[in-house]
């Protein structure tokens, strides 16, 4: 088969579309840039480049797998998150979009020079921690994770970003062993989809995912019950907390982080309106009269 950067698109994009893809034009332009090893400007300005026959074999595996709804980040192990690339693997949650609304509420609440410890349980890739660190060159951040092959991921990840030097990573159940008042800046994306939910999702979600990272029990807060305590005990007073929520959870995970204590408790929304980041921080301690 005879097939340019155009042509190879625009059958990409036919063959995703046929099988009831969502997003069969965003999915098929990635699978053929890496297939093609092109980018997407060469598919404006070279859109003629003919395919090797070793090209077109890799693109018909790529869509192939993709059919199958194998994950695009799955296909192409890696996926870009903030402004950085990360490696992703099956044993991590894919990057999301929404996700970077943490990273946007801690850079937005920090200065840029400012020396900071941040804490991320739950670190999965290390998508949050590694982006905040890539934005903030005086902080260090530990990264924790009960998984130790998602640690590996964060930790090839760190390595590959040159942020290693800033970036300790613990194999570790949420905030157990971690002194108290030690981080200026605690995040988390945990678990939040109620048990029954997950059978509803994608395949791509529901198939590939690991269900670790999303299964937050029976109504999706189990996580939070855990975190809330925790967090306010692992930050120093007056430091601050961005979690990541379920679009529907705002008033009960707000509700478990004031009864923690939290102060200044308030929810950023994503860009499509909804309900994401639940932010606040430690009350700093009274000054004697």
């Amino acid at each position: 088969m005879t097939l340019t950067l155009l042509k190879a698109w625009g059958m990409a994009k036919a063959r995703l579309e046929a099988v009831g893809l969502p997003g069969p034009v965003i999915d098929a332009r990635l699978l053929v840039e890496a297939a093609a090893d092109a980018t997407r400007l060469d598919i404006v300005t070279d859109p003629h480049r003919l395919l090797t026959a070793e090209q077109v074999a890799q693109l018909e595996d790529y869509l192939e797998r993709r059919s199958r709804r194998e994950p695009v980040s799955h296909i192409l192990g890696r996926k870009g998150f903030w402004k950085i690339m990360l490696q992703v693997t099956p044993d991590v949650l894919t990057p999301r979009p929404d996700t970077e609304c943490v990273v946007d509420a801690v850079l937005k609440a920090t200065g840029e020079h400012e020396r900071l410890s941040i804490l991320d349980l739950g670190v999965g890739s290390g998508a949050i921690l590694l982006a905040i660190l890539a934005e903030r060159p005086n902080a260090k951040g530990l990264g924790v994770d009960v998984s130790e092959v998602a640690l590996a991921v964060a930790r090839d990840n760190a390595a590959h970003l040159g942020l290693a030097g800033r970036c300790a990573l613990l194999r570790g159940d949420w905030a157990d062993g971690l002194s108290d008042a030690g981080f200026d800046i605690v995040t988390a994306n945990p678990p939040y989809i109620a048990s029954e939910v997950i059978e509803t999702l994608e395949p791509e979600v529901r198939v590939h995912e690991p269900r670790l990272a999303l299964d937050g029990g029976a109504d999706g807060l189990d996580a939070y019950r855990r975190l809330a305590p925790e967090i306010l005990r692992v930050l120093k007073p007056g430091g601050r907390f961005a979690v990541e929520i379920g679009y529907d959870q705002k008033a009960a995970v707000e509700d478990l982080f004031r009864a923690a204590g939290a102060a200044g408790v308030t929810t950023q929304q994503d860009l499509a309106g909804l309900d994401r980041v639940v932010l606040g921080e430690k009350r700093a301690l009274e000054t004697p009269a």
